[in-house]
């Protein structure tokens, strides 16, 4: 069984607790968005990402400087690097060194930039979201130039489930026609105004908190996800479908 997770926009590169660290899979083809990136000005920049000044100002920096080979001193951990919702649930400074290991298993991370990360596997800092339609040689959208090489790669690994704890944007990236593995999509809803509802921030990080259970409790079928009780949320089973198990939580 593999799951996936949504990078996140949001990184904090500051010194990380000494692990084993490996490298990105796919780092020529990151070249290659790099290589395009960086003929961007910061309002050609602005513009395409649809950020502020500030912020293409630090991402064109970044882009600049990203340059392999990676090594502890100049990157991080992927699992540890990145922050926000989803990762404020999975809390993975706290994960214990079996648990990460299992991770590196188990867990994959789609990226805009890198394709697909092992949890250890060391990033430098950037921003480039899936859905940017960022243009190469070979294609006219990240979906096109990841969308072959992230499903074969996911075929490759072992079992035939897959749990689908990424953002619709994200998951996008990958060709369901011609993936080997049965896709488990869980759904969280919160209570708002009697009933229950899909409401993003909560989501998010309830998204981050199932991929930490399955993590601990080193699930590797479908069923074992029914045990999810974290942060007050339960299985409900007549909201649910065999693919999209259903988790609600009363209101808080």
């Amino acid at each position: 069984m593999i799951t996936v997770l949504s990078p996140s926009k949001s990184m904090d590169m500051n010194p990380a607790p000494e692990v084993e660290a490996s490298q990105p899979a796919f780092l020529d083809r990151s070249k290659q968005l790099i290589a395009q990136a960086r003929k961007f000005s910061t309002p050609e920049l602005m513009d395409f990402m649809k950020i502020s000044e500030p912020l293409a100002t630090l991402n064109r920096k970044r882009f600049k400087e990203w340059k392999p080979p990676f090594n502890s001193k100049n990157a991080k951990p992927a699992i540890l690097a990145f922050t926000g919702d989803v990762y404020d649930g999975l809390d993975s400074t706290s994960l214990k060194k079996r648990e990460l290991k299992f991770a590196q298993e188990h867990l994959r991370i789609l990226s805009g930039l890198y394709g697909l990360l092992r949890p250890l596997d060391l990033i430098q800092p950037y921003r480039l979201e899936m859905g940017r339609p960022l243009k190469t040689r070979t294609a006219t959208t990240l979906y096109a130039f990841w969308k072959e090489t992230l499903t074969h790669e996911l075929n490759q690994q072992p079992g035939n489930l897959l749990i689908n704890l990424a953002s619709q944007e994200y998951f996008k990236a990958i060709d369901q026609r011609t993936l080997n593995k049965i896709i488990i999509t869980p759904i969280f809803k919160d209570e708002k105004n009697g009933t229950f509802k899909i409401i993003s921030f909560f989501a998010k990080k309830a998204r981050g908190r199932m991929a930490r259970h399955i993590i601990q409790n080193r699930i590797t079928t479908a069923d074992e996800l029914l045990s999810f009780t974290a942060d007050g949320y339960t299985h409900s089973p007549n909201l649910s479908t065999p693919f999209n198990p259903v988790f609600t939580r009363n209101k808080q």
